[in-house]
């Protein structure tokens, strides 16, 4: 049985009391202080490519990131050369012999058509790569909303600072019903396999903060959280990131060195380390570079950069 996230915490809270009972605590005078949390480094394969016409495998990227002293990866679905149960083993076992965790799974799909059977297809689709994250061990995965599809080239939607306009005839308010019946639909897979969904702040109805919350609360599930973009706010971000701290489980990290290929943005690192410290964010920094520059330059620099953000 499926319960809510209100009922999760509440339940964890009552688990908490069993401390009652325990033995007297240590006097004050000899305790140590608790030691920093850190949050850990990840980078997402996705840096590696940014879906030139040659795909970047999966296999060159965790050598990489651990050459480069990452502690994990995020993998893209669409990067994958295929599906195979050997072919995920395999990549599991690179990873772990490379000291990587598999910390994320990007995914690609869309809820916001007036047509059920088209709904239907991305709400298989999602259920789908809920089992291959299973399979490689991840614990997270990145989903969307979608979007009205309006602007068909994407190069355009950004040229537009990602807004459309609704499709004819609907509206904003039957869209989010479309999200939230169909990631309803995902959820008893996502518990079953202990695979928290993580939606992004993406374009479509995601990508305002107040859109990404009305499905989040909607849904009040412990698995369905936040995915946090830092680069997805294209205008005023941080009091808009903020919006999303309290349910953030995973967040992407971009940085533009060499430009970046459909816009660039000086994000201050050091002022959202800072917020997500004071939500008690303490997961992982997972980075998507979207620069120009070569990756195996800029990539190095990035993690030096954030790393300097969140540990200082």
């Amino acid at each position: 049985m499926s319960i809510s996230r209100r009922e999760f915490v509440a339940s964890a809270a009552a688990l908490g009391l069993a401390g009652v009972c325990a033995p007297a605590a240590v006097p004050a005078q000899n305790k140590k202080p608790a030691p920093a949390i850190h949050n850990r480094f990840a980078v997402a394969t996705y840096s590696f490519w940014q879906f030139r016409p040659e795909r970047v495998e999966i296999e060159t990227c965790l050598d990489a990131a651990a050459a480069m002293g990452f502690d994990g990866v995020e993998i893209l679905h669409r990067q994958m050369k295929e599906e195979s149960n050997g072919y995920l083993q395999r990549l599991k076992r690179q990873a772990f012999s490379l000291g990587l965790d598999l910390c994320g799974f990007s995914t690609h799909q869309g809820f916001v058509f007036p047509d059920k059977a088209e709904r239907k297809k991305n709400i298989d689709h999602t259920i789908h790569c809920i089992e291959l994250a299973y399979k490689l061990g991840i614990p997270t995965m990145r989903v969307n909303t979608g979007r009205w599809g309006t602007i068909k080239d994407f190069d355009e939607l950004m040229k537009n600072r990602g807004v459309e306009p609704k499709l004819e005839g609907h509206t904003d308010d039957e869209g989010f019903k479309w999200v939230i019946d169909s990631l309803e639909r995902c959820l008893p897979k996502a518990e079953e396999c202990g695979v928290v969904l993580g939606l992004e702040n993406h374009w479509g109805l995601g990508r305002t903060p107040e859109g990404v919350m009305k499905i989040v609360d909607a849904i009040d599930s412990p698995w369905l959280e936040v995915t946090l973009d830092t680069g997805n706010f294209l205008e005023d971000p941080y009091d808009k990131l903020e919006q999303l701290a309290r349910r953030t489980f995973l967040v992407q990290a971009k940085t533009y060195y060499g430009g970046g290929k459909w816009y660039t943005l000086d994000l201050d690192y050091p002022r959202i380390a800072k917020m997500l410290k004071k939500h008690n964010y303490r997961g992982y920094i997972s980075l998507e570079f979207e620069g120009n520059e070569d990756p195996y330059t800029a990539i190095p620099k990035s993690l030096a950069m954030l790393k300097n953000a969140f540990t200082s």
